[in-house]
This record gives structure tokens, sequence and C-alpha cells, in this order.
């Protein structure tokens, strides 16, 4: 990662095929990769930035800036949504692999990150070890009123504040600094005419792209740990229900008092959890 440079969010410049990505890449051993949410503003820096330097002291974390998200390299025409397409995304994480050398990963997926794993495993199975899967989208659900919100974002400190009191159970997390800094984020040149693009209304369509079919989904091979906020309001609790089903080798851990910033809202037990897991695949020599 780039150390001298004054933004945290910025990490190196990665060809992933046609275009640059903007990825953090730290530590050493056993490759874990970290894909980030859909929310206005994210980044891979301010979705994992908690995670981050606790995997990184036992294996090697790369977390990339989704194509249409953070510092990667946008399309010339931003507003074009053709470009935001789970393919593509799968092709980014693929390009990214293939550039660091990387031929097998551990997959952490938060929200869409989710998705983006579920699709990544089904179609590539050889590159994935183990699967965790945070908040996850991927399976049939009707769009909840908060993320119809969060994907209907418009650029204001108020209705940012809003959408962190979606996001989060503890409120105490919401402060003013936080929807500063979110909001500031969100404005960014190219950030929301990206994400304006990307999800628009009707925006139940999008959550059943998103959705992998469950055929595909019940022949998974991977060891799978799901992990859900029983609070959320964004992605329901249901879904991961759902994909504890169909998943052969999963299990479920449900966090109570917390929303869908499990990352953050219990961001040492959840670095726990997911090192422990991880840590059981290094014994085992899957």
């Amino acid at each position: 990662m780039t150390r001298n440079n004054p933004l945290p969010e910025i990490g190196q410049r990665i060809s992933t095929g046609a275009f640059y990505s903007n990825v953090h890449d730290l530590g050493h051993g056993f490759p874990v990769l970290l894909l980030h949410g859909s929310g206005p503003g994210v980044s891979a820096w301010a979705n994992w930035r908690l995670l981050l330097p606790v995997l990184a002291q036992t294996r090697r974390v790369v977390a990339p800036d989704l194509l249409g998200f953070g510092y990667t390299d946008r399309p010339a025409d931003p507003t074009d949504n053709t470009h935001y397409r789970m393919d593509q995304w799968v092709q980014q994480a693929v390009d990214l692999l293939d550039t660091l050398g990387i031929e097998q990963t551990d997959l952490v997926g938060n929200s869409f990150g989710g998705a983006l794993a579920l699709a990544l495993a089904i179609k590539h199975p050889q590159r994935v070890r183990r699967l965790v899967l945070m908040g996850s989208v991927g399976v049939p659900f009707v769009i909840t009123p908060g993320l119809d919100a969060v994907w209907g974002y418009t650029p204001s400190i108020s209705r940012m504040r809003e959408l962190l009191d979606i996001f989060a159970f503890d409120r105490t997390l919401v402060t003013d600094e936080l929807a500063q800094l979110r909001y500031q984020a969100s404005i960014q040149r190219g950030f929301q005419e990206s994400f304006a693009a990307m999800f628009p209304a009707p925006r139940q369509r999008w959550v059943d792209a998103m959705a992998s079919s469950e055929a595909d989904i019940r022949a998974l091979p991977h060891e799978t740990l799901i992990v859900h906020g029983r609070e959320d309001q964004v992605i329901p609790l249901s879904t991961s229900l759902t994909l504890t089903q169909w998943i052969t080798r999963a299990q479920l851990h449900v966090f109570g008092q917390c929303g869908h910033w499990t990352q953050i809202e219990h961001a040492a037990r959840f670095a726990r959890l997911v090192e422990n897991f991880f840590a059981e695949a290094d014994t085992l020599k899957e």
C-alpha cells in the first residue's frame, strides 16, 4: 500500500484487464480477498479498515475497490449502467488474482460483495478455498425499505445521517463527524455519477440480478461461514438462513444487537471469528 499518500483509501494501482483497480495488499501468508458492499461513497478501506490490519498479521489480505466504487478507474461514461454487472465484477476479481499471481484465495464478501463472492465461487470454484458471507445478497428476497434508501441515496449530510442510522444498531457510532466524512466521500469526483447509474429505480430488479441460482449455490463444495446482524435493516436475516440451508458445508453466526455493520459494530469478535475459520483451513490443508 502507498504509505505516503494522505488518503488512506488509496492503495496500489493494479492492472485488472482493461482498467486499473485501487487495491490494498497487506501482509503475508495464504491470501484472503475482501469484497466490499455497495453503500454510497464506499471503498475497500472504508468497509474493511478495522479488519485489514488484524488479518494481515497472519495472511496476505487483498481488498480492491470494485468497478464503479472508490478510486478504481471509472468507465469513460460512468453513467452507463451496462458497465455494472455481476459478470464484470467477477472478471475484475479474477483479473486481479491473475495479476497478483494468486491461484487460490479465501473470500470474504459483505452484502453486495457477498453476492459477488458467491458468483465468483460458482464460476471459478478452484480459485476459492473458504468462503465468508456477511449480511450477504445473492439469494431472492423482497427489497427492504433500508436497501431501497441506500441505493436511492442523493448527496446531502442529512441523507447520509439517515443512512448511517439504518446501517448501525449502535447509534453511538453515528456521529456528525462520521456523517460528514461519508458525505464527503460520496461526492468525490465521479462517485455519485457511478452510484446513481448502478441501481436506478425500480430497484427490486437489481436484487434479483445479483441472485445466483439455487442449484448453483447448493452445488458449492466450499466450507462457508455465514454471518449476519440480527437487527440488520438493509439485508434481512432470512437471506443468511436461506444460504445456510442451501450450502451443504455452511455454518451460521448471528450477532445480536447488530445492524448491517458487523465488521464495525462487532469488529474484534468478527475478526476473531473469521481468523479462526481460516486458521482451521490452514491446519487441515484443504
